[in-house]
């Protein structure tokens, strides 16, 4: 099994507004990190580029946009997937990132998993050298703060 991240949380939206506030939106509600920078210049813009195959990509304070992945999947109102590399990660290491809105009665339960974490070494730069269980619980309180902020942005 691949280390992984699952968390979700309820926003009081339809599952395509959540979708379109998660992707149009999301330079609105995305804080940067000082732990899980895309780069050493971060913090930049994120934005997606809306369509299958399209960019993830973070453009810096210089105008330099980097890559963070490709979109594999753009289904709005129901599912986004996208790879998620870091500048540090050579080309054999990459994560996944899904993302999926489910209706639940008036509400969307938005639930992003992002698994691979496997591929990088505990000792990676992008790991901090912290062993999975703690490295994994701290990128999970991200995740946890920018869905926060997403809801933050819909109500």
């Amino acid at each position: 099994m691949t280390s992984r991240v699952i968390v979700s949380l309820r926003v009081d939206a339809s599952p395509r507004r959540a979708f379109e506030a998660f992707t149009r939106d999301v330079s609105l509600w995305w804080r940067p990190s000082d732990l899980f920078q895309f780069t050493p210049r971060s913090p930049g813009v994120v934005s997606f580029e809306g369509e299958l195959g399209g960019r993830f990509i973070e453009t810096l304070a210089s105008g330099k946009v980097f890559e963070i992945g490709r979109i594999t999947a753009w289904e709005p109102g129901a599912r986004l997937a996208f790879g998620w590399r870091q500048a540090t990660f050579s080309p054999d290491q990459q994560t996944e990132v899904e993302v999926r809105f489910e209706p639940v009665g008036e509400q969307t339960r938005v639930t992003v998993e992002h698994r691979g974490w496997d591929s990088l070494p505990q000792e990676h730069l992008a790991r901090h050298h912290f062993p999975d269980a703690v490295f994994l619980r701290r990128h999970a309180e991200w995740w946890a703060m920018l869905l926060s902020g997403l809801k933050g942005r819909i109500s």
